[in-house]
């Protein structure tokens, strides 16, 4: 699987949503900003408890996109590591699979840029 065409495919079947139900692409973006605004957490804590949460719920479109915005974000593989180790600790074995995944997806757009 290449998350890169993953994240492509998702983007553009939001995208036809979006023009068929534009106003639950709306809220759903306005939620996402909400939540990953800069507070007492800074965004890239968000990001990281988000791939968390997306291994423990074992959604690939999920580790697609918040790894590859932390990979722009500059996280390490030391950091993904600790976040997969947190995410399988909660989801248990077939977190530990998807958290497999995210190296993948680690590796894959890491060495895209």
């Amino acid at each position: 699987m290449s998350y890169t065409e993953l994240t492509q495919e998702i983007s553009a079947n939001i995208k036809s949503m979006r023009d068929q139900s534009p106003d639950l692409i709306k809220s759903f973006n306005s939620l996402s900003q909400a939540a990953m605004k800069d507070g007492i957490l800074d965004a890239k804590t968000k990001e990281l408890i988000a791939l968390a949460i997306g291994v423990a719920n074992r959604c690939d479109g999920c580790i697609g996109f918040h790894v590859r915005t932390l990979v722009k974000m500059g996280m390490s593989f030391e950091e993904l590591n600790e976040v997969l180790g947190i995410a399988v600790y909660m989801g248990g074995g077939p977190s530990l699979m998807y958290a497999a995944n995210a190296v993948t997806a680690f590796n894959e757009f890491n060495h895209a840029e």
